[in-house]
């Protein structure tokens, strides 16, 4: 995907879209056990039929005066059916309060990224774990920057899980123009983004915020000093994941592997030095992912200790479930049902 294409739809796909139909919709969809239970109904009731045509019969008597029940049962439980697959007329707006924090994502798109010492892939193995985490804390607003040379948002802060991990599933080395990793880059956009969402809530109280610094280290930039200066007055932690081994690996690429000018293969090797001196310097933590060690419990922990600061009453737009009026109507057929009384057999 060209890269002007892949920014361009990153930034619109997390915009919140709470257009729904007006038309009847259903919350839950049919299947197999609707279908199941549907199917042992009629077997359970035809199989009444039959037990009271034959006790009948040897009475000269007709089974089937019970059989004008048979439709305001059937019905009955297809309401039950209806109601029970949530059928939802119109939309509705509710408030929503919610106490939560930011977490940006920060996501190395670098070459090295897609070294092959974590398998399948770096980046790949990254990928999978934010994923997880992304689910883990639905309450909480959640952006993602990605950088190389360069840092760009490749979604603004949202409580959109599902376009956050439409974003994350698509994530490339490919995404973001080629050149030397700098750590600086991404830090420094992510503080932008933080103070300027502070100016947009002026007034309001103060938002947690947490920075997640996925990379294996590799860093030619310049100037860290600043920018943890920033950090460090800001009050935001940084945790970091370092994604590699100190063994490193070969860089794939179509056709084989990444070689250099005298045609052997590049080996990256994971650097854990700056990201754990980044994570120290902001009281966070740094931790490690590769095959054989997996430390992205002990971030989900450290991230679920972090309170949110602020309270927040969001409007939110839902199909109005109206599967009370179908419920009500089985009931009060039921009911009828049981006062109605049929004598089958007559003395």
């Amino acid at each position: 995907m060209p890269y002007g294409l892949a920014r361009a739809l990153s930034l619109t796909s997390c915009r919140p879209n709470h257009r729904l139909s007006a038309m009847l919709n259903w919350l839950y969809s049919w299947s197999q056990w609707e279908a199941a239970l549907a199917a042992a109904a009629g077997l359970l009731y035809l199989g009444y039929v039959q037990r009271t045509v034959r006790l009948a019969r040897p009475l000269n008597q007709s089974g089937w005066r019970v059989g004008w029940k048979l439709l305001p049962r059937l019905l009955a439980f297809a309401l039950l059916l209806v109601a029970l697959l949530g059928p939802a007329y119109g939309l509705t707006q509710r408030a929503v309060r919610t106490a939560g924090k930011d977490l940006w994502l920060l996501v190395d798109l670098s070459r090295s990224m897609d070294a092959d010492d974590v398998a399948p892939s770096r980046l790949q193995k990254a990928r999978a774990e934010l994923e997880e985490l992304v689910r883990r804390f639905p309450a909480d607003r959640i952006g993602l920057i990605v950088f190389s040379s360069e840092a760009y948002v490749h979604c603004p802060l949202t409580y959109d899980q599902d376009a956050l991990l439409l974003l994350l599933s698509t994530l490339d080395t490919r995404l973001v123009p080629p050149g030397s990793t700098d750590l600086a880059q991404p830090l420094n956009l992510a503080l932008a983004r933080a103070a300027a969402s502070s100016a947009d809530s002026a007034g309001a109280a103060p938002r947690a915020t947490a920075l997640v610094l996925v990379s294996d280290g590799e860093d030619f930039g310049e100037n860290q000093e600043a920018v943890l200066r920033d950090l460090a007055r800001s009050g935001q932690r940084l945790f970091t994941v370092g994604v590699g081994t100190a063994a490193g690996g070969r860089i794939s690429r179509p056709g084989g592997y990444l070689r250099n000018a005298q045609g052997k293969p590049v080996v990256t090797r994971l650097q854990a030095a700056p990201l754990r001196r980044l994570a120290e310097a902001t009281g966070g933590i740094y931790v490690e992912l590769t095959d054989q060690r997996d430390e992205m419990p002990l971030l989900l922990r450290a991230l679920s200790r972090l309170e949110g600061q602020a309270q927040q009453v969001r409007t939110v737009t839902v199909a109005d479930n109206r599967y009370t009026y179908p419920l009500a109507a089985a009931l009060l057929l039921l009911a009828l049902d049981v006062v109605l009384t049929v004598t089958v057999i007559k003395p």
